[in-house]
């Protein structure tokens, strides 16, 4: 199989990554639940990786860096654990049902939600945003990277723009971590959310978030956390306030062990590759009649996803196609982004995204575009 689903999960990991996990299963006891050697090693790669991850991201503290399942939870945590009845938050059309569905949960409980219109290339401007902010404006919340167009949206305007009203800037950066270098300080970030499983190259069930000193959360779980156990609230101290019951420790050392192949091999080198896959595909279907492709080309900075449609087919039944065909993997439907489908007219039809990995070759990329070919002439 040719696998071109990368936006999903990075599929191939490397070694490094499957090696510390196998090796995790057999020797790593419960992080912070007692004094053996078992549960202090695994306490001390825990606390490796919240290093690792706070260079990273440029981060002030490790005790900053929150280990959850994924982006989801993370951003479930940021969005129920900050905002209150009466807040006001802004979005965006880009956002992933991750981002939309809880700020919809809490505009049922009286948050005022604002979302900006996006444009039919996936754009939004700053100065729409800038508008839209009132007195009761409390969050900015906004994707790194659109999981749909691959359009790169930077965050230091916004965070700067955040950081002038005295609002709360939180960034989603499922698409983009690993990927793209991320300065949470700089770029004034207040909170960061990250999945592992992407562009990260860990495990599944990985993931995690970044909160700035002085930013309060509210947990959106308690129990267990091996200190001040005959409390009857949970601990308050970061990062064990939002870490209620025992981690992921088997999937966060393989989370280190891919933060450390990061390190090696280079982001900056490992995006270069991603995108230069991904323009060879792009500039190959471009111009093939009856292929239409959505998202903003005309900045080389963005993610490596090219998501098309062919004619008026429905893209489940292209994506079936080129796997059945061809043995390529790609992703069909709506991408769990409906107002970005909304923007792009695509309600219906949906889109297939094709996503790459630095582990993709010239070759799978060639047959891609014939695939591609082929099918918008039998159209």
């Amino acid at each position: 199989m040719i696998y071109l689903d990368n936006a999903a999960t990075t599929m191939r990991k490397p070694q490094e990554v499957i090696d510390a996990v196998v090796k995790a299963m057999s020797s790593m006891g419960n992080a912070g639940r007692g004094a053996n050697e078992a549960s202090l090693s695994a306490s001390r790669l825990i606390y490796d990786t919240r290093e690792k991850l706070c260079r990273m991201f440029g981060a002030e503290d490790p005790r900053r860096i929150v280990f959850t399942c994924n982006s989801t939870e993370s951003l479930n945590i940021a969005v129920k654990g900050i905002l209150n009845p009466g807040d006001h938050v802004i979005a965006t059309m880009l956002e992933h049902n991750s981002v939309l569905r809880p700020l919809y949960e809490m505009e049922k409980q009286g948050v005022r939600l604002t979302i900006i219109k996006s444009d039919k290339k996936g754009r939004f401007d700053l100065r729409d945003m800038e508008a839209a902010i009132a007195a009761d404006t409390r969050m900015i919340i906004c994707t790194n990277g659109s999981n749909l167009t691959g359009n790169y949206i930077d965050p230091a305007p916004i965070g700067e723009l955040a950081r002038k009203h005295g609002i709360l800037f939180v960034v989603d950066a499922s698409q983009t971590a690993g990927v793209f270098p991320i300065d949470v300080q700089k770029m004034n970030i207040d909170v960061l959310c990250f999945t592992g499983h992407k562009g990260m190259l860990g495990p599944q069930g990985t993931g995690g978030m970044y909160v700035r000193t002085g930013v309060p959360v509210r947990p959106l779980k308690s129990g267990g956390s091996g200190v001040q156990t005959y409390s009857k609230t949970h601990p308050v101290e970061m990062p064990t306030a939002l870490e209620a019951g025992t981690l992921n420790g088997h999937g966060i050392a393989g989370l280190h062990a891919a933060v450390e192949y990061l390190e090696k091999t280079g982001v900056d080198a490992i995006r270069a590759r991603e995108q230069e896959l991904m323009w060879k595909f792009y500039e190959g279907v471009k111009d093939i009649p009856g292929v239409k492709i959505y998202g903003d080309f005309s900045s080389k900075k963005r993610c490596a996803i090219v998501t098309l449609n062919i004619g008026d087919y429905d893209s489940s039944e292209v994506s079936d196609e080129l796997l059945t065909v061809y043995g390529i993997s790609t992703r069909p439907g709506g991408h769990c982004a409906p107002l970005m489908h909304e923007a792009l007219g695509t309600v219906e039809q949906g889109a297939v995204r094709f996503s790459f990995s630095h582990y993709n070759t010239e070759e799978e990329v060639e047959t891609a575009i014939r695939a591609v070919r082929e099918l918008a002439e039998e159209e």
